[in-house]
């Protein structure tokens, strides 16, 4: 490296100095596979790596909680990754963590997302069962696509606050795992997808993986209300007394009396901890959301019909994929069908290992785990016999 930019390098991490001895700092850093250095420092880079990913821009178009509403200011997945960011940044500079770190894991949390959010994720799920090839968890899979089907190459750090951010389950208190090495962090990762329900065991290695964790839960869980409330289906009125009067009624004042809670708890400490009554008003808070959010006929009133068309599309591309000769790279020639080039193209841009060493089900399973909302809806409409986006609503 230039004299120069060494110099800049090492100021750069000399700030990291002042962070809490626990914390994890850029010379403890790992990664899968050795390259050269530059001046930015680790999880610095990281973070470059995933905003310019190709599934990273994919996040435009999928969907946080409601599908099928026409309203601009509902939230989609590439803005709860930023807000999980912001949050999980002001706990980490709070308690004096590694803020590069805990972006990196932020903006590439969600980023092994399905279509059509949790429900695309059931789904996908039930077909891995179905096909006796494993499970599909958004966590894991985010691993995978930046492991294994973009290769680029993350630190063990990063990749491991990705695996074990899941934010659907809550707990009262969150310790690393500081003993945990990358040989584990791969065995957490092959468990995942081989072990049902292993997902909820991952413990993260950092505590700015817990901190990214925790962000992921207050990140959504007022914000969707607001989204409830912005299109009619719950109102301001309906939440209970008994949860808003301990973390307020809107996502405002829910975000800024989580985030003191966990700072003025956790502050000092090698774990993050909730106060007793805050961490008892957001597990009500999370079960109100499950009855009258989550499980609303705005958000689920579409899932029938969706089912059939991820199992649908998933049959339509195995028969695709069974037809194609792997012992020369997917031709594209201008005879190609216009509905075949981007499925061309994804196999084209995969290592011959990929194609030779992954089973084909497994293939489909990531090329349906990558695509948008919009993108997954026109290949139905090319592939499942009868279907129209007018039959959704």
């Amino acid at each position: 490296m230039d004299e120069k930019l060494e110099k800049i390098k090492q100021t750069m991490l000399e700030k990291e100095i002042l962070l809490a001895s626990f914390a994890c700092k850029s010379d403890k850093a790992i990664r899968l596979s050795e390259e050269p250095e530059d001046m930015r420092p680790s999880f610095f880079r990281d973070i470059d790596r995933i905003i310019h990913s190709l599934a990273y821009a994919r996040y435009i178009d999928k969907t946080q909680v409601f599908s099928f509403v026409q309203n601009d200011h509902i939230t989609h997945r590439v803005l709860h990754v930023q807000l999980v960011s912001k949050i999980a940044r002001t706990i980490g500079r709070s308690l004096n963590l590694n803020e590069d770190l805990i972006e990196a894991i932020a903006l590439g949390h969600d980023i092994g997302h399905p279509p059509f959010g949790h429900t695309g994720e059931k789904f996908l799920n039930d077909i891995c069962k179905r096909e006796k090839i494993g499970y599909f968890c958004h966590n894991a899979q985010a691993v995978r696509v930046l492991k294994d089907l973009e290769d680029v190459n993350i630190t063990v750090q990063t990749l491991d606050g990705i695996l074990s951010h899941n934010g659907e389950i809550l707990i009262n208190q969150y310790k690393p795992d500081f003993a945990k090495t990358k040989e584990k962090f791969l065995e957490d990762l092959d468990n995942v997808f081989n072990v049902e329900n292993y997902s909820k065991k991952v413990k993260s290695m950092t505590l700015e993986g817990c901190v990214v964790r925790i962000s992921d839960i207050i990140a959504y869980i007022g914000r969707d209300i607001e989204d409830a409330i912005l299109i009619g289906t719950v109102k301001r009125s309906d939440l209970p007394y008994y949860i808003t009067r301990v973390l307020g009624n809107t996502n405002s004042k829910i975000v800024d009396t989580l985030v003191k809670d966990i700072i003025m708890n956790s502050y000092e400490k090698q774990h993050l901890e909730l106060s007793k009554e805050v961490f008892e008003a957001l597990m009500e808070l999370k079960r109100w959301n499950n009855k009258n959010i989550y499980e609303s006929n705005t958000a689920t009133k579409n899932h029938n019909v969706l089912q059939n068309l991820f199992n649908n599309i998933f049959d339509a591309y195995m028969e695709r994929i069974n037809n194609i000769d792997y012992s020369a790279m997917i031709k594209i020639d201008e005879n190609t069908e216009s509905s075949d080039k981007i499925f061309y193209e994804f196999l084209n841009s995969k290592t011959r290992e990929y194609l030779t060493n992954t089973d084909k089900r497994r293939i489909i399973i990531d090329y349906i785990a990558g695509q948008t909302d919009k993108f997954f809806l026109s290949e139905c409409e090319k592939h499942v016999y009868g279907f129209r986006k007018e039959m959704l609503s």
